[in-house]
């Protein structure tokens, strides 16, 4: 393809290249920590939904929109966020962004009812969500390959470590303060975000006359397609898919509007996403990989927890610090990788890296009811790691060669389908997991049976435990008997879906070399 076709740069070039600019790079410090923010809050609130319903007294059935109308809004405004930026262009896009995701933090904070928090919410993520593709965007128009050694492990360290540590903080502020500090803390960060972009930014020009060629009927379509896809794929696993109304409903919605919405990018005159992007092999394949990392980071983000507090009992403050390994070995590997970015084939890299994560999988197959910090530490620094090693050559595949051009829209397209890959995957690992530990606990019950010697063993000692205490024994032995069957079927179901994960990740490790390596990657950190 053209874009991979590119001349690579010759040494003398390098060399001629002027200094890093230091106004531009405060600049883009500002921009990643919006975009740190915004991806922070996806999920920031994720650990502390208890204390916010029973703070705003929402029903079990509502509570959990708190999550989905961010998401939803998010998946949304990441795409249409190329175009916005190109007609008013990067400088008022990010403005707009940073200012409407800090006012309705605020008004989050402030909310009385569930329905004023679900309205905050989905305005949160819908304004705020333009921020992540700009910033990539920005990160390979505004800096020469050279200097992409610098840049590159920044946006990737965010945008991982970001929703890893979400739960850590949101935990932490509950404990410490309460569930309005969730979003409080969002405000002082996203004022001085908000003005530095405004003083600083002077990326691009504004091209209104892009705005009469607005594409609305794309955008609804878009909004129908998105929308309603992020919602089967966030509710379908809890309601049993399309046996329920809504869930169906949304299905038949997202197929009419996903077909309206290609025919429209693929016929309309300026469309609210150019597709043609994917003409690129790089950035096709790059986004595939995307995806998949999006299971990898959104995926264990949201199953470990869910092991810690369903087996281990944890509270959210010490899911928190189990999990903080993981942060600490992005940390530590941001710098390295991007160092060998520019030296290695990016192939290589994701190679490793999909390996580590299927490394990591691989040991927590043989999860027990016991692990705790120290069994899930090798497995969590594999992850850290392997999330690294694959983001930033990843980035570098994707949008390190397309055309400026071309830039915006790819970027947005290309976030997308990372939040995509993590909302598959999340669907993806609770099927299996309700799935197997139906299927366990069948064959587990076709065990513990009257006539299996050792069960009945096992209930006369605890019947005569409980009995020596006063209490009803074999009402309490049979209970106690039926929680242990459960939980071991639920551990087995965890093991199971990590195996899934397994395969799903070294399958990408040797699908690697399928990708073309681009020629000016080699040279990306030459200037460093």
């Amino acid at each position: 393809m053209a874009a991979t076709a590119t001349i690579a740069p010759s040494p003398i070039a390098l060399a001629a290249e002027p200094p890093l600019d230091r106004r531009r790079m405060v600049a883009f410090v500002c921009m990643v920590f919006g975009m740190f923010m915004a991806i922070l809050d996806i999920q920031i609130v994720s650990a502390s939904l208890a204390e916010i319903q029973a703070g705003l007294s929402a029903s079990g059935d509502e509570i959990p929109w708190v999550q989905t109308s961010y998401l939803i809004a998010e998946v949304i405004a990441i795409p249409l966020s190329g175009f916005l930026s190109r007609v008013i262009s990067t400088r008022w896009m990010f403005v707009i962004s940073a200012g409407g995701f800090t006012l309705m933090s605020l008004m989050c904070a402030t909310s009385t009812s569930i329905n004023e928090m679900i309205l905050w919410r989905a305005l949160q993520g819908f304004i705020g969500g333009g921020m992540i593709p700009t910033v990539f965007a920005s990160a390979f128009t505004i800096f020469p390959p050279s200097k992409r050694s610098i840049v590159s492990p920044m946006i990737g360290l965010v945008a991982t470590l970001a929703p890893t540590i979400g739960p850590t903080v949101g935990g932490y502020l509950t404990d410490a303060f309460d569930w309005h500090w969730l979003f409080l803390i969002n405000v002082v960060p996203g004022i001085v975000v908000t003005v530095s972009t405004y003083l600083l930014v002077d990326f691009d020009e504004p091209n209104l006359d892009l705005f009469k060629r607005f594409d609305w009927f794309g955008l609804a379509f878009m909004a129908a397609f998105l929308g309603c896809l992020e919602y089967v794929l966030e509710e379908g696993p809890n309601h049993d898919w399309l046996q329920d109304e809504a869930v169906f409903a949304c299905a038949i919605i997202c197929v009419a509007g996903g077909v309206a919405f290609f025919w429209r990018a693929l016929t309309a005159r300026e469309p609210i996403v150019d597709l043609r992007a994917f003409s690129d092999r790089n950035f096709a394949a790059g986004c595939v990989f995307s995806f998949v990392l999006g299971i990898g980071l959104y995926g264990l983000t949201y199953l470990y927890p869910v092991y810690l507090g369903r087996v281990r009992g944890y509270s959210a403050l010490q899911i928190g610090e189990t999990m903080f390994v993981s942060g600490l070995c992005m940390f530590a590997t941001a710098p390295i990788a991007g160092r060998f970015s520019g030296r290695i084939d990016p192939r290589i890299l994701m190679g490793i890296g999909f390996t580590g994560f299927a490394a990591g999988t691989w040991i927590v197959t043989g999860l027990t009811k016991d692990w705790d910090f120290w069994e899930l530490l090798l497995p969590q620094v594999l992850r850290g790691c392997s999330l690294m090693l694959c983001m930033i050559p990843i980035n570098n595949i994707a949008l390190g060669t397309l055309p400026p051009e071309r830039m915006k829209n790819a970027s947005g397209l290309y976030n997308l389908t990372r939040n995509l890959g993590g909302a598959v995957g999340l669907a993806l690992i609770n099927t299996v997991l309700n799935d197997r530990w139906d299927l366990h606990l069948a064959r587990l019950h076709e065990r513990f049976t009257w006539t299996n010697t050792a069960v009945l063993e096992r209930l006369d000692s605890t019947r005569r435990q409980f009995d020596a205490l006063g209490l009803d024994g074999n009402a309490v032995a049979l209970k106690s008997m039926m929680n242990t069957v459960r939980m071991q079927g639920l551990v087995m179901s965890f093991s199971d879906v990590f195996l899934v994960l397994t395969f799903l990740f070294l399958a990408m490790a040797c699908a690697t070399p399928l990708i073309r390596r681009p020629r000016d990657t080699a040279l990306a950190g030459g200037g460093h």
